[in-house]
């Protein structure tokens, strides 16, 4: 395995890429470099059309326009990361277990931010599975800068599917810095920042007290739910399917038998969703890119990094809609998979009923296709997810980034942190370098699913377990975007 090579310099051309597809329906090796050589990748500004309005977002797309990267079987994750901003960035590979200098992170002090107008090197080997990359520089994550990267294995090339890929976002018009100010939140707790900014106003945003669902857009505001609970902490402007609106969904028309393996990955920066397939059946195969003993679901939710992959049937002349909508909410998104010549209906973006929060329904009946072997843990964790909305400060054991307690390990220990949710909001936790597999909820023991991601609910208990295979310093955080850069942040040290 190579270490981070260097960084170089590249002059950026003056003139971004024009919007492209996703990888929507790519074949086997889409975007493919030659055998030997580096892929490019380039992290730029981009224009899109949300609702008939114009908004400037970031974006990584590949040398010929596309967004996100595949990789065959086997394949090196080799590339070249060019920085065509006008500002520093560092793009994580979210899933990818590399050295941790080759991480996308500068908070565990590896490398430092890309900065404009140069490229960084990255060669390591890739783990197969439905993964994604996004920023982890302030919060430009919240400003689009994220895409697919779906790493097949020689199991995926065998299967007789068409393959797509959905990636969600929440978008809003104002600035990730203006959200946040509304809020009363500031930079600088999490130490995400290099341009932090100064604590806001409460009166810049706007606070609803009523019940959850209401659904209006009032940019920034707290959505405070039944019994005090606080389901989303932002009402953004939409929610996005591979970057479009139920408005005008993207529709893949299917081909292959009328059987689909859809890549689902949830890479908003605040917004948990239930997906659901229009009342037809899909047989849950993966999450977080690690595959679970196929379970047939209707509905089922997905919080914020999160991934799983269906297989779909899709009946000659049918459709099926892939929908997502947020929780408290009946707002939502989606695709539309249809077969070849069959109509499509519109579908409204407001579903019938609110849809409820976030929860571990599915999440206790996963079983994980390869499990950890028993041994006994020697290094036990108990962690509490805190903070509140007011002030807008989220921690970890009521403790910031700055003040940090990291969990210490050593090479080859087994690690076992049991995530206690003491907070009014549910919070996805992400720990890097690693997958883990989970084993309780609410304190009984069991052998889930493995992550690298797992949403541990209000007032909830949730285990995890992993082996420390990969030496290094590892973020452990929050994956609503947020509470970690208000301090819901920690990390896992061992030599």
């Amino acid at each position: 395995m190579t270490r981070l090579l260097s960084r170089r310099h590249f002059l950026a051309s003056a003139a971004a890429l024009s919007a492209a597809p996703f990888i929507a329906a790519s074949p086997l090796g889409a975007g493919m470099a030659r055998a030997g050589q580096a892929r490019e990748l380039f992290v730029e500004r981009r224009t899109l059309e949300v609702r008939g309005r114009p908004a400037s977002v970031f974006g990584l797309r590949r040398a010929d326009g596309g967004s996100g990267l595949v990789l065959d079987p086997g394949e090196a994750f080799r590339l070249r990361l060019h920085n065509r901003l006008d500002v520093e960035t560092i793009v994580h590979w979210h899933g990818q277990t590399p050295p941790p200098d080759q991480d996308g992170v500068t908070n565990t002090g590896y490398v430092a931010p890309i900065a404009a107008g140069t490229a960084a090197d990255y060669d390591f080997v890739a783990r197969p599975g439905t993964h994604w990359m996004h920023s982890h520089h302030g919060l430009q994550e919240m400003n689009l800068l994220a895409a697919p990267l779906i790493v097949r294995s020689a199991a995926d090339a065998a299967l007789d599917a068409q393959e797509v890929t959905l990636l969600l976002h929440d978008f809003s018009f104002r600035s990730p810095e203006e959200i946040l100010a509304g809020l009363g939140g500031a930079m600088g707790h999490g130490d995400m920042g290099h341009g932090a900014t100064d604590d806001g106003a409460m009166d810049q945003g706007t606070m609803n007290h009523g019940a959850m669902g209401q659904g209006a857009m009032n940019h920034g505001a707290m959505n405070h739910g039944s019994g005090g609970m606080d389901l989303n902490d932002v009402e953004f402007d939409a929610y996005l399917a591979n970057d479009r609106t139920l408005d005008d969904p993207e529709v893949v028309r299917v081909e292959r038998g009328g059987r689909v393996r859809l890549r689902l990955i949830n890479g908003a920066s605040g917004t948990a969703f239930w997906i659901d397939f229009g009342g037809i059946q899909a047989s849950l195969i993966a999450v977080d890119g690690n595959a679970v003993t196929p379970l047939p679901v209707g509905r089922l939710p997905l919080a914020q990094g999160q991934r799983a992959d269906f297989l779909i049937e899709v009946a000659a002349g049918g459709t099926v809609p892939v929908l997502a909508q947020r929780e408290g909410d009946r707002v939502r998104t989606g695709i539309v998979l249809a077969a070849p010549g069959a109509p499509v209906t519109k579908i409204d973006g407001s579903a019938e009923t609110i849809a409820p929060p976030a929860d571990l329904s599915v999440e206790r009946r996963l079983v994980a296709g390869e499990a950890l072997a028993e041994r006994p843990a020697a290094v036990t964790r108990q962690i509490r997810l805190t903070g509140a909305m007011m002030p807008y400060v989220w921690t970890l054991d009521g403790r910031s980034w700055a003040d940090r307690v990291p969990v210490e390990a050593a090479a080859g220990q087994r690690v076992v942190i049991e995530m206690v949710n003491e907070s009014m909001m549910a919070h996805p936790m992400h720990l890097h370098g690693h997958h883990f597999d989970v084993v309780s909820i609410d304190g009984i023991p069991l052998r889930g699913a493995r992550r690298d991601t797992v949403l541990v609910p209000i007032g909830g208990r949730v285990g995890i377990a992993f082996d420390a295979d990969n030496p290094g310093r590892w973020l452990f955080h929050c994956h609503n975007l947020l509470h970690m850069a208000t301090g819901m942040m920690t990390e896992v040290v061992y030599a």
